[in-house]
């Protein structure tokens, strides 16, 4: 296009904050919901809820006999029930099916939500099994991101790519590429103006979208 990487860069996150729909709707219906590490851990490092590498939420509508629904994916600090109770209020309807293993971030929604509980160390079966959805997009993303991303990516910036992703998977199941480019930059005129400053070190998700999600 005869641009620069700088200004290319600077473009492809003003889309993906556009790709983020102010109107679109929570996920509803049975829902499964599960956290995953992202960018691997160092040689020494802890491993699991605790890491310091880059936790991503993950929400799966799960659709009967087979099939999945919408998705929803969040960067969060840690997996606490702030955390996680914040990200499944903001995300799924109440009343929904919320499917989840027994980790205590998960404990307090079920005056809200029709909470199953699957104990996955007294599960006869693996986690992939018992959490097909979750599992199985943690999986596709990130192959995604060593693929397009050879992995690469800031932390700070982790969200963007997210939205990215859940833009893609959402529109799987689309025969029109042409209406879906459309339908972005229709979404891209009606997001408000972003600098170059407001994208550079992260775009503020928590401050400008998240509330809408």
């Amino acid at each position: 296009m005869g641009i620069s990487y700088h200004v290319a860069w600077h473009m492809l996150h003003r889309f993906r904050v556009a790709m983020v729909c102010a109107a679109r709707e929570r996920l509803s219906g049975e829902v499964e919901v599960d956290e995953t590490l992202i960018g691997g851990v160092e040689t020494g490092g802890k491993r699991g809820r605790g890491t310091n590498k880059g936790i991503v939420a993950i929400a799966v509508e799960i659709k009967h006999p087979k099939g999945f629904g919408r998705i929803r994916m969040r960067h969060i600090s840690d997996a606490s029930a702030k955390s996680l109770g914040a990200f499944v209020r903001e995300t799924i309807a109440a009343g929904s099916i919320l499917c989840t293993d027994g980790w205590l971030g998960y404990y307090g929604l079920s005056s809200e939500y029709k909470h199953r509980q699957t104990i996955l160390s007294s599960s006869d079966d693996p986690a992939h099994v018992a959490m097909p959805g979750v599992h199985q997009v943690a999986s596709l993303l990130k192959r995604w991101l060593l693929g397009t991303h050879q992995g690469a990516f800031a932390k700070a910036h982790l969200q963007s790519y997210l939205e990215e992703f859940t833009f893609r998977f959402n529109r799987r199941t689309s025969h029109n590429r042409g209406q879906l480019f459309r339908q972005l930059l229709e979404q891209a005129v009606a997001t408000p103006p972003v600098t170059q400053e407001g994208i550079h070190h992260g775009y503020a998700w928590n401050n400008e979208k998240q509330e809408k999600n």
